[in-house]
């Protein structure tokens, strides 16, 4: 597990906590990726209405492949740059991003913070924080193949920015005590461990494993949906595993991705993971691909998934 970490009830709970317990001086500036899931960007919204900071959106440069990368957020830091707020891989886009290298160009910011959104990455890949040099970074577990919890890490001067949200006559020192508001869910809680020992005592071979095999997973899709001329594939084209987690969005020329999903549940009877919509990254699909509420056609595959059984390919030429 995590240390120092806090529990909670979704990624979109702890990061609405973090932001009532960050406190900025009036003028500061933070920057907000705009691809992000909403979990990641509306508290920080409104912790720059509240505390009168200045309030910077980092936008990709194309629109045909967006992509957060540390030399475009290099452009919008300043000395007054007190927080940065990004995802490590879109849950649209599934497009990976650097954040070793985000980290090292806030940091190079005196007391400037990174905030990471994991939530579409933690399924797929194993998990280094202090590797990253992260200040903030949460994921959920149901989306770890457990539980309705989720879970906050914070780094040492991460930490050291957090005002107790807890009672004052209660300790302050360690991020459960600041944040945790009277504890998590012991039942969830307490299912934790089973998930872990899921993944085995070889852990790095269990998710490289996983890896590899997403990888086979998305290259046979991504093929296919590259050789068609009526498709377009939002975000990250190419199927190397560095550059792309298996979530892979894409629109169909003359029919709505409600139309696409419903026609192949129907063929596959309901048993893939594809679903239409926004997804909650409602300003990644409206003001960056510039799409309309009808959104993308998502299709989520994890380890479990295989090429003939989960992902048919063959419900798909029927387009």
């Amino acid at each position: 597990m995590l240390k120092p970490s806090v529990l909670g009830s979704s990624t979109t709970q702890l990061f609405r906590n973090l932001s009532i317990a960050l406190d900025f001086p009036e003028g500061s500036e933070i920057i907000i990726s705009k691809i992000d899931h909403e979990a990641n960007i509306a508290p920080w919204v409104a912790l720059a209405r509240r505390r009168k900071l200045i309030l910077k959106w980092w936008i990709p440069k194309t629109t045909d492949n967006p992509k957060l990368l540390a030399s475009d957020l290099k452009e919008l830091l300043s000395e007054k740059t007190t927080l940065v707020t990004c995802t490590h891989a879109s849950n649209i886009l599934g497009t990976i991003h650097d954040i070793k290298a985000i980290a090292e160009a806030v940091h190079t910011v005196a007391g400037a913070l990174l905030c990471v959104d994991a939530v579409a990455y933690a399924p797929h890949r194993q998990i280094d924080v202090k590797a990253l040099g992260v200040d903030f970074y949460s994921f959920s577990w149901y989306k770890v193949y457990g539980p309705h919890i989720s879970m906050l890490y914070a780094s040492p001067h991460g930490l050291q920015a957090i005002t107790s949200l807890g009672h004052h006559f209660n300790r302050h020192d360690t991020l459960q005590n600041k944040l945790g508001l009277a504890g998590s869910c012991y039942e969830l809680t307490s299912s934790i461990p089973s998930i872990v020992s899921y993944f085995g005592h070889s852990a790095s071979e269990t998710w490289g494993a996983i890896e590899e095999h997403e990888r086979e997973l998305q290259s046979s899709l991504l093929e296919y949906l590259n050789q068609r001329s009526d498709v377009t594939i939002c975000g990250e084209k190419e199927a190397d595993s560095k550059k792309r987690v298996s979530t892979i969005s894409f629109l169909v020329k003359g029919w709505k991705s409600q139309d696409v999903v419903e026609a192949v549940g129907n063929a596959s009877q309901g048993e893939m993971g594809i679903r239409w919509g926004a997804f909650y990254s409602n300003r990644l699909v409206e003001e960056i691909l510039g799409l309309g509420s009808d959104g993308v056609v998502r299709v989520s595959m994890v380890h479990y998934n295989t090429s003939t059984s989960a992902f048919p390919l063959s419900h798909l030429i029927k387009y």
